[in-house]
């Protein structure tokens, strides 16, 4: 049987990291199976909430992590003609009903089930009750069509993460699948859409197991096979609470204008609740080879930081620095530095250890781009002293003269400087490496030298002499 999962959000506002995970293991679950096939859905029937921006905001987010899609996008807003095509079907079939009740009966309904603490729930006053219908159809009130849920029973499935799960149909009502505006709800456009498109899994996070039974029955009233469903736990933040705005980047794109490459935050996330023995570092082949949603844990998880960090760092480190390049510039890019025809390559090797995120990176090689002009105040002072100037002025007279831009000749350079004046490396290096790069962490002093090049070097080493010999005018 081909594999057919979906990612169905809806365009009420930014991507979220819980729903990515979701995507993700769907999308694993379809490439698992080399005929499988991954869709992406947006169910975008609530018009009062959504936001104009959000589906571009989804789309960019899935492409700039890879997850492509077979299908798609599918938009439930196209497919109204569909729904209220089934809605009739249930309605000629006796499995759906007109409801005439008013808002005010059923305020006063759940008031009385609250008082007496019942569960609030639609007590089926229309359901077979050609009163009401007649009542109704004279009144000026337009109608919710219900689904005319089984009253006695059960519903059980076999959840692909938290194992057999039933509810019991009396404590379910009669779902309303179309507003008096004709328009459907979720519950049922889902189970359509899932029928429509050959659903074989439905993997979402655990808020809608209340649903999963309700969309069952529908299905089953339909005559349609059920799908599989798989529920998995939300996402805490480093601090135990669900995961949100408060805890910093929550959207995917806040995370890819945070730095992070996408290849670590798709190995983070499949992490997320999901484990192959020890292993921490996956290529996305070994994630399709390797992923089985029954080993999904139920329990919620915690989003760890300081494990995305680390994550991050490995991929910049190990990916070739071709494939980092077009993230670092577009760091850059967002900082409002120029970088020109600069190989921003040759910068990767030097900073992927110092550096957790590629906003770290652009930031501590700004130096690169833009000649420092200011300095830390404390560094300044221990850096500027009173002999400063005459080493830096010292290393640009050498600098001037080399004709071999080579990291041993620029380290040669500075160890002649040291000898020459009889001083320790520090008192030459640190005013060195302040008027360089202002202060911000860097490698050693031949390389940065050697990044930065003749010209940049003799004009930090210059604007740095004027600063110290006139601060006051600076």
């Amino acid at each position: 049987m081909m594999t057919i999962t979906r990612f169905p959000p809806s365009p009420t506002g930014d991507l979220h990291i819980g729903g990515v995970r979701t995507a993700l293991y769907n999308w694993l679950m379809a490439r698992k199976d080399s005929s499988g096939k991954f869709i992406l859905r947006i169910e975008d029937t609530d018009s009062e909430r959504e936001k104009s921006d959000a589906v571009a905001g989804i789309i960019e987010g899935l492409e700039w992590l890879g997850l492509t899609w077979d299908e798609g996008p599918i938009f439930q807003s196209d497919r109204f003609e569909r729904y209220a095509e089934v809605v009739q079907q249930l309605l000629d079939e006796d499995k759906a009903y007109a409801c005439y009740c008013s808002r005010e009966r059923l305020d006063k309904l759940r008031e009385t089930q609250m008082a007496n603490k019942e569960k609030p729930k639609y007590d089926g006053h229309c359901r077979n009750n050609p009163q009401a219908k007649i009542d109704g159809e004279a009144s000026a009130i337009k109608p919710v069509i219900r689904f005319k849920n089984p009253l006695h029973g059960e519903v059980v499935w076999q959840d692909l993460v938290h194992g057999e799960i039933r509810f019991a149909n009396a404590e379910l009502d009669d779902l309303i699948i179309q507003r008096p505006n004709g328009t459907p709800t979720y519950n049922f456009c889902v189970v359509v859409d899932d029928i429509d498109m050959g659903m074989t899994h439905v993997v979402r996070g655990d808020d809608h197991i209340n649903n999963t039974p309700r969309q069952i029955n529908i299905f089953t009233a339909l005559g349609k096979t059920v799908p599989l469903f798989g529920h998995v736990g939300m996402i805490l933040g480093d601090d135990g609470r669900k995961l949100s705005k408060r805890h910093g980047a929550s959207s995917v794109l806040a995370f890819r204008d945070a730095g992070y490459l996408p290849e670590a935050v798709l190995n983070y996330l499949v992490r997320l609740g999901w484990s192959h023995g020890d292993q921490e570092v996956f290529s996305i082949e070994e994630m399709i080879a390797l992923f089985d949603i029954t080993d999904v844990n139920k329990s919620a998880s915690a989003f760890n930081t300081e494990k995305l960090n680390w994550l991050n760092q490995h991929y910049m480190k190990t990916l070739p620095v071709e494939a980092v390049v077009p993230a670092l510039a577009y760091q850059y890019q967002r900082l409002g530095i120029t970088t020109g025809d600069y190989p921003l390559a040759e910068i990767i090797p030097y900073y992927a250890e110092r550096a957790k995120t590629l906003v770290d990176m652009a930031k501590q090689t700004r130096w690169l781009f833009q000649t420092p002009s200011e300095y830390p105040p404390k560094a300044m002072k221990k850096a500027f002293h009173a002999d400063a100037v005459t080493y830096l002025q010292a290393i640009a007279d050498k600098i001037n003269t080399l004709s071999d831009w080579q990291q041993s000749a620029l380290h040669g350079i500075v160890a002649d400087v040291v000898n020459e004046h009889a001083v320790g490396f520090g008192k030459v290096g640190m005013p060195l490496r302040l008027a360089l790069t202002g202060g911000q962490p860097s490698p050693n002093i031949d390389e940065i030298m050697l990044l930065l090049g003749k010209e940049k070097t003799l004009a930090a080493i210059t604007t740095a002499v004027r600063f110290i010999q006139a601060p006051s005018e600076q």
